[in-house]
């Protein structure tokens, strides 16, 4: 058994031996049912103030999306990962937090979580009764804003100084039907104090609220390296590991799978893995897409 998928074992495993919750006590609550994150605005989301074009050669061009022989291939690995998380975010069973908000992080940096989040954002929005809002919760370095020539909009950081801000109005409306973009918004020095606070739960709390079928990926900062990141590991049901093939150290992922509940696994995906075509399929095999090796 590979060091992948002894760890996914271990987490199943230490799932089932958590899952029992001793007489008495209440499950834990979600993000928009706690009493102290008040109670979110349940009305329609406000239309899109601004709109983009997803540009997939762009994409492409950037190292964030495949090579036009390999996407049919590739959308079929998509489909595959996706399909157990959304029937997880979708399926009502309590869990540690919303499981309709999903972390997708790494141990460390340049194992292709931001090239993850994006692609599986993507493929999620394609469904036909769902929405997929993309958070750029890598407030530090805003990959997922610069990608999509967000960098200088307002976005979750100004909401959480500014508690005046409609959450909602910052949201940013694509061409690609079902996918929106909130952007990481202005640089500050307490990303990790306003990511741990109060307020960051009203405002997942809240936009999750807004649309009920509307599902939450949340692009993090790798866990060993950023307090930022495992900050939001409180906030989220699904956690997803982004694994590079070769390149992580195999303490690095055991580290990091001890940092979040095994309620919240969501599963590891291996990336960069060259495999046999008759070797099956999973979690794996994407390719690095990009020029220098180190999509984030």
């Amino acid at each position: 058994m590979s060091l992948f998928e002894q760890a996914i074992a271990r987490l199943r495993n230490q799932a089932t031996a958590n899952s029992a919750v001793p007489l008495g006590t209440k499950p834990p609550a979600s993000p928009d049912s706690s009493p102290e994150h008040g109670t979110a605005p349940a009305s329609v989301p406000l239309e899109p103030a601004k709109r983009i074009a997803v540009d997939a050669d762009g994409l492409r061009a950037q190292g964030y999306s495949p090579e036009e022989g390999k996407a049919r291939q590739f959308a079929d690995h998509y489909r595959r990962i996706k399909r157990p998380l959304i029937d997880k975010a979708l399926s009502g069973t309590p869990s540690l937090g919303e499981s309709r908000v999903m972390m997708i992080t790494s141990a460390l940096p340049g194992d292709g979580k931001t090239f993850t989040s994006i692609n599986l954002a993507l493929s999620m929005a394609l469904e036909r009764d769902i929405s997929v809002l993309l958070v750029d919760c890598d407030v530090v370095r805003g990959h997922v804003s610069g990608i999509f020539g967000l960098k200088d909009d307002k976005g979750l950081v100004d909401a959480l100084i500014d508690e005046s801000l409609d959450i909602e109005s910052l949201v940013v409306g694509t061409n690609h039907r079902g996918l929106s973009i909130l952007p990481a918004g202005s640089h500050t020095e307490e990303t990790t104090e306003l990511l741990s606070s109060n307020r960051m739960r009203q405002l997942i709390a809240s936009l999750c609220s807004r649309v009920p079928r509307r599902l939450l990926l949340l692009d993090s900062p790798p866990l060993l390296i950023t307090n930022e990141g495992r900050a939001l590991t409180k906030l989220a049901g699904q956690v997803v590991l982004v694994v590079r093939a070769g390149h992580t150290p195999r303490q690095a992922v055991i580290d990091a799978i001890a940092l979040f509940d095994p309620r919240q696994a969501g599963g590891i995906i291996l990336n960069e893995v060259k495999m046999a075509r008759s070797e099956g399929y999973g979690y794996y095999g994407y390719g690095s897409y990009g020029t220098d090796g180190d999509v984030p």
